[in-house]
């Protein structure tokens, strides 16, 4: 409980939650798995994402300033959620409110810890709180819409000397409650951090999801993955992603084959036992340069 004086101790006791040390698997929400809530561009992205299929409707807004939350900032939520389900399988009391450090976070993530590395997470930070969320998933009537952002508020500590004490964060009600019912969550290849695209980012949680460990796998036709993305890129310039990713079956524990139908249209399908068909690049940073998957 260092840096906490007074009245802090009885808060900390009551609605905190200090994370945990050392190496964990890592795990991933369903719902954010499964559906387009995070930009795949590593340019700014202010038009909002609009995706409604069957009974799910979902709209995802950014300011002007800091854009909508892409999906590199998300792993700060894969971190959080791989943190809240160690917790609870260990029988600890966990919290919206995590208490932390930068290092812990870009450390799990694969991320350096030089100080433009630490910049980029309060960018990413910035972001997350920023993008705000409407959507009817897991609502008792499909009427009904919740509204949040990714991250309530966050803010550093430091000591009266101004040394710095860690980080604090409070999660939305929406997503820890997602985390901590055990269908909500899978738990994803530590190599996923190593995948610098967007799409490709994308796709391997999307074929995690769906696919699984099934033998046969999953498929999807190439124009409902680019309605199921909510990316901006055009069809034609996402088809030609989609092959090139398929090419290089960088995508780990899933093999990737790009099937021709009579009709002349595209399908992806995903099989699980691929491997790193190339060495992996270095840890990726977050988002500098402009394009969804290069």
């Amino acid at each position: 409980m260092d840096g906490f004086r007074n009245g802090d101790a009885a808060r900390w006791q009551r609605d905190l939650f200090v994370t945990l040390p050392g190496d964990m698997a890592v795990r991933d929400q369903q719902d954010l798995m499964a559906h387009p809530f995070f930009s795949l561009a590593k340019s700014r992205r202010t038009v909002p994402i609009d995706y409604a299929a069957g009974d799910v409707c979902i709209r995802v807004e950014g300011t002007a300033e800091h854009g909508i939350a892409t999906i590199w900032d998300a792993d700060v939520l894969i971190w959080a959620a791989s943190q809240l389900v160690e917790a609870r399988d260990a029988g600890l009391r966990t919290a919206r409110q995590l208490v932390t450090t930068p290092h812990q976070i870009l450390t799990f993530t694969g991320r350096g810890t030089s100080v433009r590395d630490y910049q980029r997470l309060r960018a990413a930070l910035d972001r997350l709180q920023a993008t705000t969320i409407v959507t009817n998933l897991r609502q008792a009537d499909q009427r009904r819409r919740h509204r949040f952002s990714w991250i309530n508020e966050w803010k550093e500590r430091a000591d009266a000397a101004g040394w710095p004490l860690g980080l604090e964060l409070i999660l939305p009600d929406w997503f820890y409650q997602g985390v901590l019912e055990d269908a909500f969550v899978l738990t994803i290849e530590r190599d996923y951090f190593d995948l610098t695209g967007g799409i490709e980012r994308w796709l391997y949680r999307l074929a995690r999801k769906h696919a699984g460990r099934q033998a046969e796998g999953w498929v999807f036709d190439f124009r409902h993955l680019h309605l199921k993305s909510g990316s901006l890129a055009r069809f034609a310039n996402f088809a030609i992603d989609l092959r090139s990713i398929a090419r290089r079956q960088r995508l780990p524990g899933y093999r990737l084959s790009v099937e021709r139908r009579r009709d002349g249209s595209e399908r992806l399908r995903f099989r699980p036992g691929g491997v790193l068909a190339t060495p992996p690049e270095p840890p990726n940073t977050y988002p500098q340069t402009r394009g969804e998957n290069r």
